[in-house]
């Protein structure tokens, strides 16, 4: 399973359970090493000998200067602080090292390092009040008002979900004014979503338009965040015809919905889009789990109606295949799932402040400890930053979509055909024959790089596949005016992952134009701009960013 897999267990049953690893891998783990003695001893002897040269100053252990806890030049010019620091590396590079010796099996060997990581992460000395020299510069700074100020937002973030520091202040964005500003209005709306249509900034469009399927457990503006971050903007600037899904905020009354009510919507979203330009095609572009929803809605057209309706299919940071797909395969259990889809059905959805808590906890010196010096120990307030206020506004999942999502990725009911249908019709991803331009990130936590790839083995039509710089959201907001924004692509798309990124040829800039110049090859001639939104039909309802993106 990947990471969107765990996300969906451990947002029903809780996110602290998965630093505990299971007690059989514990005891294959203790079992392994006592059948090790020398390795053991050896190991303790190393760290001994690491932990005396720290003593009397002569270690030549040092942070990686990519590791910001330890940025401060009090970490190397003070020397208590500087043992500390090198007490802390050293123990953690022979932990780390145990586990290497054990040499379990990769399920158990993934478990126990995730436990192991966030144990060691959480241990830093960075981490601890009185050692922490920004802690004692906000004190000199602020006279102490840091200590009041931070034990308040401590106080305010442990009595709300998620349970962690807060990463963005509640009031840093708002949307519809900073974020999601993008012109355009809402077309359609039913009791599963509304479909926007954005106002075109060009003379004459192509012809077919793009529907845009996001996420179902995020609000769809993480494509549509502050001008000039926003792949909506980009796109609409390149003449593309653009149509958005805003999935609706569910509640325990809609408990019921699952899988196949959201692959209808995905096809209510297209006939919409169809008849308000006149085109008789589309295109897709779905985004992690709605990219889920959407290969199956185009395996169920392919059975049925056939794919002629559809030019082509974009699928980012989107995992089809989860088999060992890196640490979240290994830390699912049969009795973890049960309990978690258990949860959710009784209480009709699953909470997306949960699911912000486990984000969180997959990314813990980033996402966790980085605040908790920031926000409590110095007492000042997170920086805004438009990603992060996002991933904080979140949204619940329908109990049936849980059960479903989960039901698919346990299986892996995706990688054989049949396993698995849409709307009474049996899945067959081969059969979906469209061109497709897959994308993931060379960072991405959640969804690793290597899985999004397996994607373009299991569709039937050509694929071009594009690595992006960063993780699992940034590789996505990636802007052409990122100086730093480079992407990698190959001609080829051949079995193994890494016989790809071996041809694979890096490219400066972002991967946004690249699309638009892709896309642009299958949507057909260019045709005069509609002077106004909507149709006879579907008559404009609201502007957007509509009304469902607002429900809390």
């Amino acid at each position: 399973m990947t990471g969107l897999d765990m996300v969906l267990v451990d947002g029903a049953r809780g996110p602290l359970r998965r630093l505990v690893p299971p007690a059989r891998t514990a005891v294959r783990f203790a079992a392994s090493l006592a059948r090790r003695p020398e390795v053991v001893a050896r190991r303790a002897g190393t760290l001994a000998q690491d932990l005396a040269r720290i003593a009397v100053g002569r270690s030549d252990i040092e942070a990686s200067p990519k590791d910001k806890r330890f940025a401060d030049p009090a970490w190397t010019g003070n020397p208590l602080l500087h043992r500390a620091m090198q007490a802390h590396i050293a123990t953690a590079r022979a932990a780390v090292g145990l586990v290497d010796d054990a040499d379990l099996d990769w399920q158990d060997d993934e478990r126990i390092r995730f436990s192991l990581t966030n144990l060691v992460d959480a241990l830093a000395p960075s981490n601890v009040p009185p050692l922490n020299p920004l802690m004692w510069k906000a004190v000199v700074d602020t006279g102490g008002r840091n200590a009041v100020e931070g034990l308040r937002r401590l106080v305010t973030d442990l009595t709300s979900p998620p349970r962690v520091p807060s990463m963005v202040e509640p009031d840093a964005f708002t949307v519809g004014e900073d974020l999601a500003v993008t012109p355009g209005s809402v077309v359609l709306r039913t009791p599963v979503f509304e479909l926007i249509q954005y106002r075109p900034t060009t003379e004459r469009v192509r012809a077919v338009p793009l529907v845009i399927v996001p996420p179902t457990i995020n609000k769809y503006y993480i494509t549509d965040l502050a001008p000039g971050r926003s792949i909506v903007e980009h796109y609409v600037g390149a003449g593309q015809q653009v149509f958005m899904i805003s999935w609706r905020n569910p509640t325990a009354e809609h408990a019921d919905w699952g899988i196949d009510d959201y692959g209808q919507a995905v096809l209510d979203a297209m006939a919409a889009a169809e008849e308000v330009t006149g085109s008789d095609r589309v295109a897709l572009q779905a985004f992690c789990s709605g990219g889920i929803i959407t290969a199956m809605v185009l395996a169920q057209l392919a059975a049925t109606t056939g794919l002629d309706r559809v030019a082509a299919a974009s699928f980012a940071v989107t995992v089809l295949d989860w088999e060992r797909a890196g640490t979240v395969s290994a830390l699912m259990d049969p009795e973890a799932v049960q309990q978690a889809v258990a949860k959710s059905r009784e209480k009709g959805y699953l909470d997306g402040a949960m699911l912000a808590e486990v984000f969180a906890w997959l990314r813990p010196n980033d996402l966790v400890w980085n605040y908790w010096v920031n926000n409590y120990l110095q007492g000042k307030p997170p920086p805004a930053f438009d990603i992060l206020y996002w991933n904080a506004d979140t949204t619940r999942m329908t109990a049936g979509l849980h059960r479903d999502f989960i039901g698919i990725a346990v299986h892996n009911a995706l990688t054989e055909a049949g396993a698995t249908s849409m709307l009474g019709t049996p899945v067959d991803l081969s059969a979906v024959d469209v061109d497709t331009y897959v994308t993931a990130g060379i960072a991405d936590h959640l969804c690793p790089w290597q899985a999004c790839y397996r994607t373009t083995q299991l569709l039937g039509g050509r694929s071009r596949f594009v690595l992006s710089t960063n993780g699992h959201i940034a590789s996505l907001v990636n802007p052409p005016t990122n100086p730093r924004s480079t992407f990698q692509v190959a001609e080829q798309t051949p079995a193994d992952p890494e016989r790809w990124l071996a041809s694979a040829e890096k490219v400066k800039g972002s991967w946004w134009p690249d699309f638009m110049a892709w896309l642009g090859e299958r949507s057909g001639a260019d045709v005069p701009a509609p002077e106004r939104l909507g149709s006879a039909a579907h008559p404009p309802l609201e502007d957007a960013p509509g009304s469902y993106v607002h429900e809390t």
